[in-house]
Formats: C-alpha cells, structure tokens, sequence
C-alpha cells in the first residue's frame, strides 16, 4: 500500500516536472516577446504592427500617411522589410512652402511625391545604435543608400542623429528606434528632399 501511494506520489511529481518543463519555454517565450512600445503622436507604436499600421495611428505622421495612401506605398511598407524609415512629422510637412504637399498629392505628381517618401527609406533594419555605430566607423558621417537610389548622410551630434538630404537640408531625429514587426522608425522634424 505504501509502495501504490509512494508511486502515484512520485507519478504526480514527475508528471508536475514535464508540464513545467513544457510551459516554461512558452512563459518564457511570451515574457521575451512581452512589447515595448514607444509613444509617438499620442499613440502607443506596438513592435508587434507593421510601419503602416502604426504610423496610422500618430496623430503627428497623418500627413506622412496620407502621402503614401496617394504615393500607392501601404502595399510596400506594410511588407516584410525590413525597412528603416525616417519619418517626418506633420510640422515638418507644414514647413515646406506652401501648397506643396496638396500639389504632391495630386495624381499627376504621384511619381515625385514617390520619389520623396522612397528618399526617407532605407533597406534594412537600423536602430539608433546601429547607426551610432556606422558614424564612428565613418570617422563622423555614414552613407546610406535610400530605396528611391539616392545617399542619405548619418551623423552624430551628441547623443542625436542627424541626416543630410542630397539638397543640404538636415533633420534632427527627435525620437529614435520606434521598433516594428517589419522594421524601424526614426521620427524627424524635416522632410528630406532628393
């Protein structure tokens, strides 16, 4: 009788230890993959959603995303990446002269105002430390190549990026390493022009 009770005893042990041994890769799984968000424009920005989705949901990007509805781009950047892409602001949109983003939406201009919003991504997934780390193997400046085929420049000044368009003109990147499923996003105050 001993023997029956030290076995069912030992049984639920041992059964206990194997469900524990199952799940804990699971538990440990979903505290790993447990998201941390960064708010952007009021939004929370999940890593689990793509660079579309969550650019929809700032209330500062509602132009930028507006620009790539009407540039046909939401198929491309809700894809698989990755995609690094400096995203500028609402107010960086507004500082343009005036007129210019309701021409670039016209129809008529969809090819150049896909040149522009291509000019802001880059292939490949570069957080602030990754390109932090192109800049000091550059001796101060990186290069990268945007998806519309022209050069982006990287520096540092302090602890903030900057980056220089092919005109000269520099955005500030004001918030850094907006993770998502299908890559980065940087948000600048300047909208970049080729």
């Amino acid at each position: 009788m001993k023997t029956n009770s030290m076995n069912r005893v030992l049984l639920a042990a041992l059964t206990l230890a194997l469900g524990l041994a199952v799940t804990a890769p699971g538990i440990a799984q979903h505290a790993m993959s447990a998201e941390h968000t960064v708010m952007v424009g009021g939004a929370a920005m999940y890593p689990t959603k793509n660079i579309v989705q969550n650019a929809a949901n700032s209330k500062d990007h509602t132009t930028l995303v507006a620009a790539v509805k009407a540039a046909g781009l939401v198929d491309t950047l809700s894809g698989t990446g990755p995609f690094t892409v400096f995203a500028p602001t609402n107010e960086a949109f507004d500082a343009l002269p005036k007129g210019t983003v309701d021409n670039l939406v016209k129809p008529e201009n969809k090819d150049t105002l896909t040149k522009i919003l291509t000019y802001h991504v880059v292939s490949g997934r570069y957080t602030a430390k990754d390109l932090m780390d192109l800049v000091a193997k550059g001796g101060g400046k990186a290069s990268l190549t945007s998806v519309q085929g022209e050069p982006l420049t990287v520096m540092q000044s302090g602890n903030t990026l900057t980056v220089t368009d092919a005109k000269g003109g520099v955005a500030h990147v004001t918030i850094g390493d907006v993770m998502q499923s299908n890559g980065v996003i940087h948000v600048v105050d300047k909208v970049l022009m080729p």
